[in-house]
């Protein structure tokens, strides 16, 4: 597909262009909250029509640095918000300096509401560190537990995904020696292999681990080799892990383009839907650089389409869901909602479905959070004053 121009709107900026283009003035009254950029964390609504009731909870901070070089002299701790949806924060927590948070939000542990995010490092495009469980509690952080992939990994950035069960599904990034003739490098460089952990919270042990270069030729990947000098190649980049109905995983990885249903125990690739190599028929479904890929029902899955990962734009991004038939082998579009601003988002990003139907969309590295109904309609939208890796709508006691 031909790229499409780019428009004012879109999120495709030099990194300090980027920091210029989302920075936000503090008001006098306010202390700036020493975030990337500095400003505080707060944000502007622009569209309120009675969505669903909640709290936003998004990081601010570390989720830009993660996708773009590091800036010297800028400082970068970063914070977990939660705030109402007119843009009033009530509770928050910020990272020791030097250290990140991203992918704040609330799941289920043996029964109770818990607070969880992933804390670290970022490396450019990943990340290096743990996995926090914390009390769903106002006032002073409580943590219950810290946890990581075991076997010398650490945590990335991207998943920390809790299963009803008590498992935990975890994403690392490990640099690896390997043959890149095959995509025209050297046959001794260096990239990034993406793995999937799947863990038991309570003792910490492994139950499944899942390689993508195991599995996924490095022919697959849509992601040019040279990324600078001297980094490794990143054909997969993994972004989220979710349990499919089966009790198998689905897999996104932006690099390939590709969501994968993946059995944990015997490694195989069930389908594959989207990518240069699908098993999944799915005429009108066209996605690229995608984000949180994860099942909302028996058969149906949603995903961030970003259609861009920066220097390909094949689109604006949209918040899609799509009915897979894996018996016959076919995928359709159910519905793909796009911001009506136009917006580009080339990373980050994510689709949450609310129990009375609406979506909650994060959009990323584009600074905007929106709230769709269920015929579609935007019922909330605000910016925020930086991208947040994913955002979500949650109900909270303050």
């Amino acid at each position: 597909m031909k790229p499409t121009r780019i428009r004012r709107s879109a999120w495709l900026l030099p990194a300090v262009a980027l920091l210029s283009a989302v920075a936000v003035a503090a008001p006098a009254s306010a202390a700036p909250l020493p975030s990337l950029p500095i400003g505080p964390p707060a944000y502007t609504v622009h569209v309120d029509r009675g969505g669903a009731p909640g709290y936003v909870f998004y990081s601010t901070g570390m989720s830009a640095a993660a996708v773009i070089p590091a800036v010297p002299g800028m400082a970068n701790p970063a914070s977990n918000v939660i705030a109402t949806k007119s843009g009033r924060v009530v509770w928050q927590y910020t990272a020791p300096r030097g250290q990140g948070v991203a992918n704040f939000r609330m799941q289920t542990l043996n029964g109770r509401k818990v607070l969880t995010w992933w804390q670290g490092s970022s490396n450019g495009g990943h990340g290096t560190g743990h996995d926090v469980i914390a009390e769903a509690k106002p006032g002073p952080v409580r943590i219950i537990k810290r946890l990581g992939p075991g076997g010398g990994l650490s945590s990335d950035v991207h998943e920390f995904r809790l299963t009803a069960d008590g498992r935990a599904l975890i994403t690392s990034y490990q640099p690896m020696t390997a043959d890149l003739r095959s995509i025209g490098g050297p046959a001794r460089g260096t990239m990034l292999d993406c793995i999937a952990s799947v863990v038991d919270v309570n003792s910490g042990r492994v139950l499944a681990r899942w390689r993508a270069s195991q599995h996924v030729p490095l022919t697959d990947s849509e992601s040019p080799r040279g990324v600078g000098p001297g980094a490794p190649f990143d054909p997969f980049h993994m972004n989220s892990i979710a349990l499919a109905p089966s009790g198998n995983l689905i897999i996104s990885m932006r690099n390939t383009a590709t969501v994968y249903e993946v059995n944990p125990r015997t490694g195989a690739i069930v389908w594959r839907l989207g990518g240069k190599r699908p098993t999944l028929r799915a005429p009108g479904v066209e996605f690229a650089f995608q984000h949180d890929a994860e099942f909302v029902g028996p058969h149906t899955i949603t995903l961030f389409n970003n259609n861009s990962s920066g220097t390909d734009t094949r689109g604006t991004s949209s918040a899609m869901t799509i009915d897979i038939d894996a018996v016959h082998g076919r995928a359709s579009l159910v519905h793909d909602r796009h911001h009506p601003a136009g917006v580009t988002a080339f990373a980050m990003g994510n689709v949450q479905t609310l129990p009375d139907g609406h979506q909650f969309v994060g959009w990323g590295i584009a600074p905007r959070i929106s709230e769709f109904d269920g015929a579609g309609r935007l019922v909330y939208d605000a910016s925020l004053p930086v991208g947040s890796y994913r955002a979500f709508l949650e109900a909270w006691n303050p």
